[in-house]
């Protein structure tokens, strides 16, 4: 039986540039680093709080088609891609400690019926999303995207 998600991948431009900035700019922590065969480089970070789930940092490349690659990279290059939901305590501290550090923003922290969330993007131009939770439930999102367009 499946017992936990344990990998996930972002899609990146350079993996050396996003492993500096996964670890020097959100605190995460290198875990491998393999070069396994010609033009295949596995690279994971892990979060301290969470060291189960690796974050594998990889270009796209081969075994993917040409095609799909190219389109990736047109992706990435757009900054079209997601990346990842990050869990926060504060998000308007960790917005502004971000912020001071470089990191690119779409959207400051604003009030969701989930809690605070902003969203950023990392250095290779994927959209990640800091969210700061509270309890909710379905009737809390009643007339929120009525709100929302109005606003």
């Amino acid at each position: 039986m499946i017992t936990n998600i344990s990998l996930v991948s972002v899609f990146v431009r350079d993996i050396d540039e996003s492993l500096a900035f996964y670890t020097d700019v959100l605190g995460f922590e290198a875990k491998d680093d393999l070069q396994l065969g010609p033009g295949f480089r596995w690279c994971t970070v892990i979060h301290p709080n969470q060291p189960e789930l690796q974050v594998h940092l990889t270009t796209p490349s081969k075994p993917l088609s040409d095609d799909l690659i190219a389109a990736f990279q047109r992706a990435q290059a757009a900054g079209g891609l997601p990346g990842l939901g990050l869990a926060v305590d504060d998000c308007r501290a960790t917005y502004e400690q971000l912020k001071a550090k470089g990191v690119e923003f779409l959207q400051e922290p604003e009030e969701r019926p989930y809690g605070v969330e902003a969203l950023m993007r990392d250095n290779s131009g994927n959209w990640m999303v800091l969210v700061e939770a509270r309890p909710y439930t379905p009737e809390d999102f009643d007339g929120f995207a009525e709100a929302k367009a109005t606003s």
